[in-house]
Parts: structure tokens; C-alpha cells; sequence
């Protein structure tokens, strides 16, 4: 009798234990996804810019049409990833195109004094701090959720449920890590 009471009262502990790591590892996944949403907020904000400030670009600089064209296809297939994983890839090309563009834009002197331009960039550049700020949001989140998912003994009941890691937002390579950014306007 006694030994079905000690029974009892570990299978209740371990289910009662197993629901609290269940519960917490869940709570920490809706922050990652939510906090991918507040990336993803902002990355529509920059797409939502991106071919006005073409549109400016196009009207002075005519002959870079293959620069205008990278940026319009780096956004498309920004817009059109279907993960995480390949919104990170998109984003880090779309980056690289908006650098060209920047730089095709230092070219063109009536181009760097145009209203529209300089406020376009300003709204750009204000969006590009937000995308950073939301980033790096992100990727405190999926650390959390991460460590959660590795520690003993989380990592046993995270297996069994299907938890599996989050990747983390990052800069696409380790020469692009270290490039400062020099654009002049």
C-alpha cells in the first residue's frame, strides 16, 4: 500500500514536472515567433520604401539600370521567402544591393541634394535602426529559447516534443561582419 502511495506521488511529481518544462519551453517559442513578427514588421516597412527610393535613383542615374534591377530582385525574393532561414539569406543580399544603390547614388550630385531622395534615405536609415533593434531582439530571444531547449533536463523533454533550435538572425559572412559602412550624402 504504501509502495502504490510512493508510486503515486513520483508519477504526479514527474508529470507535474514535465508540464512545467512543456509549458516553458512553448512560452519561450511564441517569443521567438514573436519577436521574428517584429523583425518581419519592419523588413515590410523597408520593402514598402525601397521602390520609391528606386523610383528616385531611376530618374537621375539611367545608365545603372543593372544596380536598380539587384535591388528590385534582392526585395522580391526578400518578400518571397518562405522561412526564417531564407529571409536571413534574402535579407543579407537585399542589404548588399541597398549598399550599391547608395554608393551608384554618390555619383550623382543634383540626385544627393533632391528632397525626396534625401528623405526617403533618412526614412530608410531610421527603418534600417528599427530592423537592427528588432534584430538583435530576436536573436536575444532564440538564445534564451535555445538554452532553454539544451540544459539538462530540458534537452530530454525538448527531443521528445519536437523542439528543435532556432537559428539566429546574423550578418551573412565573416568579412561582412567586419566592413564598415561608408556612404556619404
Amino acid at each position: 500500500m504504501v509502495g502504490l502511495i510512493v508510486l503515486g506521488v513520483v508519477v504526479v511529481l514527474l508529470a507535474v514536472f514535465l508540464v512545467v518544462i512543456y509549458n516553458g519551453l512553448v512560452q519561450l517559442r511564441q517569443r521567438v515567433q514573436n519577436a521574428w513578427a517584429q523583425v518581419d514588421v519592419q523588413l515590410k516597412r523597408r520593402y514598402d520604401l525601397i521602390p520609391n527610393l528606386v523610383n528616385t535613383v531611376k530618374g537621375y542615374a539611367q545608365h545603372e539600370k543593372s544596380t536598380l534591377e539587384s535591388v528590385t530582385q534582392a526585395r522580391n525574393m526578400a518578400m518571397s521567402a518562405q522561412n526564417v532561414k531564407d529571409q536571413i539569406q534574402a535579407e543579407n543580399m537585399l542589404s548588399g544591393a541597398l549598399k550599391s544603390l547608395f554608393a551608384v547614388a554618390e555619383a550623382y550630385p543634383e540626385l544627393k541634394a533632391n528632397t525626396n531622395f534625401l528623405q526617403l534615405q533618412a526614412e530608410l536609415s531610421d527603418t534600417e535602426s528599427k530592423i537592427a533593434f528588432a534584430r538583435q531582439f530576436f536573436n536575444d530571444t532564440v538564445q534564451k529559447f535555445n538554452t532553454k531547449i539544451e540544459v539538462f533536463p530540458n534537452n530530454l523533454v525538448a527531443g521528445l516534443l519536437g523542439f528543435s533550435m532556432a537559428d539566429y538572425f546574423t550578418l551573412q559572412g565573416e568579412t561582412e561582419a567586419r566592413q564598415s559602412v561608408n556612404v556619404n550624402f
